[in-house]
């Protein structure tokens, strides 16, 4: 019984098992029908959220890249602006830089023009300042030498240059300086030159060519000419005319001229022609004074002669024409000289004075003298000292 009751006892135990078993076996397919369920459901809750994130996500890409374009659009156009902006820039730059290296250029020239200028009055304020009275002295030479040159060879002024000439070997002598013997003995030279030159009066000689320019309007010209005024009556009607016809006479010698003449009348001037000729004839004179300032003699000689001819030819041979040929005559005989000496020696020396001062110096230095053997003498007599001259 005991056994029954066992045995009873485990197929009640193994029933149960089997019964908890099949209710788990349940339990598990119902949870995994479950699981398989929610995991559907949630795999289709996955998949509308995706497709309506990637709805979404189109629409904000298409607005996004709208976006980018217009951006980038602006962008562009901002760096095309720039650009131009920075070659505007850069031009401006340029420019300025230029015009500033121009004006910087300018400003180093005048500056340096002027530290010029200023050194060289400077310099030359020191060297006058520096200067004794003997300096000055002969630079006053040397400016009265150099008068001479342009007095003899431009004017041809021989006494102006002989008196310049004189006046430099005077400051010379003032001066003391020994360095310019030889300049002295140069001038003195050159005084001897001029005196061997016969002197023309050019200055008289100019004023009378001109005094006889003047004399052109008080000649009478050979042909007659329309416009001429009528000269005054010579005297008014004498008591012993009378009558209509000793009037009329009268009236009539104060107009009408009546003059003579053994050339053929071929024409009439007008009163242009008769101041042509004239005009001529001044102009010939004034080539003659020209000449004569220029010490040209050919070409003094040759004014000369052509102006004679043209008063001989169209001027009436009374005594104003036989006066003004015979002044013309006179300048002729007067021959003026062309070549003169050279007396720029004294100039050349003097401008080198220096060297002189050198050479002279070395021609003065004192020669060394030998001292005669002293004797022996008594103590009365006296010893005078040797004294050594010097070179000369």
């Amino acid at each position: 019984m005991a056994e029954l009751s066992e045995q009873q006892e485990q197929d009640q135990g193994e029933s149960k098992q089997a019964r908890r078993s099949r209710s788990g076996f349940w339990f598990g397919i119902i949870i995994l029908l479950i699981v398989i369920g929610l995991a559907g459901a949630g795999f289709y809750l996955f998949t509308e959220l995706r497709s309506q994130q990637e709805g979404l996500g189109g629409e904000v890409k298409g607005q996004m890249s709208k976006q980018i374009a217009d951006y980038q659009a602006q962008l562009v156009a901002i760096q095309s602006q720039l650009a131009t902006l920075e070659g505007s820039i850069a031009g401006k730059d340029t420019h300025f830089n230029k015009t500033l290296a121009d004006f910087s250029q300018l400003h180093n020239e005048k500056l340096a023009s002027t530290r010029q200028e200023l050194n060289e009055a400077i310099a030359r304020l020191q060297r006058q300042l520096g200067k004794t009275r003997g300096d000055w002295l002969i630079a006053d030479a040397e400016y009265l030498l150099s008068v001479a040159n342009e007095r003899l060879h431009l004017v041809g002024d021989v006494n102006t240059t002989r008196e310049a000439l004189e006046a430099a070997d005077q400051r010379l002598r003032e001066s003391g300086d020994a360095g310019v013997f030889k300049v002295r003995e140069a001038i003195v030279s050159e005084i001897a030159l001029l005196n061997s030159i016969e002197a023309v009066d050019t200055v008289g000689l100019y004023a009378a060519i001109q005094s006889l320019q003047n004399q052109v309007d008080s000649l009478i010209l050979l042909l007659p000419y329309t416009g001429k005024a009528p000269s005054q009556p010579e005297a008014a009607p004498s008591a012993s005319e009378s009558g209509l016809l000793g009037s009329a006479i009268s009236q009539l010698g104060g107009i009408v001229t009546i003059r003579h003449t053994e050339h053929e009348i071929k024409e009439i001037l007008t009163p242009e022609e008769a101041q042509f000729i004239r005009e001529q004839l001044r102009v010939k004179l004034e080539i003659v004074k020209i000449a004569l300032v220029q010490h040209n003699e050919a070409l003094y000689q040759s004014s000369l002669a052509d102006a004679k001819k043209w008063a001989e030819h169209n001027f009436t041979p009374n005594i104003a024409t036989g006066h003004f040929i015979a002044e013309l005559d006179r300048f002729s005989a007067v021959k003026i000289h062309s070549q003169y000496p050279d007396i720029s020696r004294s100039l050349k020396m003097l401008k080198d004075i220096t060297k002189l001062r050198i050479e002279t110096d070395k021609a003065m230095q004192p020669a060394e003298v030998a001292a005669p053997p002293v004797e022996a003498v008594k103590p009365s007599e006296t010893v005078a000292p040797a004294i050594a001259a010097p070179a000369p």
